[in-house]
């Protein structure tokens, strides 16, 4: 979609700019870069609950954008790692992939629907290996929130508040998508998020070729029929994929997620109260040694 003009404008890249420049807690910049340096990464980004509450308990959600132009397989590779900081340990699940994939994928250009949906939403930039890679995140971003903003006039009503466009682009995005979230999420999204979305429409649909036609809180998006029409046909193809594509990476993870028992034994522990020892058999083989731990957790909520 990104071939439909439009790019990152002075008032949406400043926008964006800032919000990526959100602080977070020292304990989650230095984890991030860590992670950056040990992949050999152009930049990473913190996202998900901890960068709206600040809270370091539970799991970190970071994506770790790589240098390079092809994936070598499907993506994104999913990790998990742990770090001592002073007394708390922290614990992050991450999300690897290249910038250039990133950048393609925040366009519209791939048949993904997941990373402008997620993107245009809340994050921030914690690690950059250089100014020339902020640069291109800033750009990848703001991608992002030109695909999610043409989609989101495209589908909403002819005339309503910004809330109404971004509800129906966020209740379509959910629906496209292979998750177990419940009806309604897109609702908990606007809630929580209020500060970050105020505003960011207009701004999003004027840098994509879309005059918003803003009158105080209503939005009437001057979108040609034609336009329209490309629009929807652009989304009709990858609605049609979203879950077989999602339900792929899913399979993917159960195979390749780096980390796993560690991650699963921390989740079990922390939802049940059973310690769960990550042998190297569990570590190396975490589906196989699944039942084993299973029949555990049954004897353990038993009382045996």
């Amino acid at each position: 979609m990104s071939g439909d003009g439009g790019g990152l404008t002075a008032p949406l890249g400043a926008r964006i700019d800032a919000q990526l420049a959100a602080p977070v807690d020292p304990a989650v910049a230095e984890f991030a870069a860590s992670l950056g340096r040990a992949a050999g990464a152009r930049a990473v980004l913190f996202y998900g609950s901890n960068l709206r509450t600040g809270s370091l308990d539970g799991v970190l959600d970071f994506y770790i954008l790589l240098p390079g132009i092809r994936e070598a397989a499907i993506w994104p590779r999913v990790s998990y790692h742990e770090a001592a900081h002073g007394g708390t340990m922290l614990r992050a699940k991450v999300a690897s992939m290249r910038l250039s994939t990133f950048a393609r994928a925040s366009a519209g250009d791939l048949t993904d629907t997941t990373i402008w949906a997620r993107f245009v939403q809340p994050s921030a930039l914690v690690w950059t290996a250089d100014t020339e890679a902020r640069g291109a995140v800033i750009a990848a971003i703001g991608s992002a929130c030109i695909t999610a903003a043409r989609l989101a006039a495209a589908l909403g009503p002819a005339r309503g508040t910004a809330e109404d466009y971004w509800r129906a682009l966020f209740r379509a995005t959910y629906q496209a998508e292979f998750r177990v979230e419940k009806s309604g999420r897109e609702n908990d999204i606007l809630s929580v998020n209020a500060a970050h979305f105020a505003g960011l429409l207009p701004l999003a649909l004027a840098a994509g070729g879309i005059a918003p036609g803003q009158e105080g809180e209503q939005l009437s998006p001057q979108i040609p029929a034609t336009q329209r029409r490309a629009i929807l046909t652009w989304w009709n193809r990858r609605r049609r994929m979203g879950k077989p594509l999602n339900l792929l990476r899913l399979v993917k993870a159960s195979t390749t997620f780096e980390g796993a028992a560690r991650y699963a034994a921390w989740k079990i522990e922390r939802h049940t109260g059973m310690p769960v020892a990550v042998t190297p058999f569990r570590e190396r083989f975490p589906l196989l040694a699944a039942p084993q731990v299973m029949w555990a957790l049954w004897r353990h909520r038993r009382g045996a």
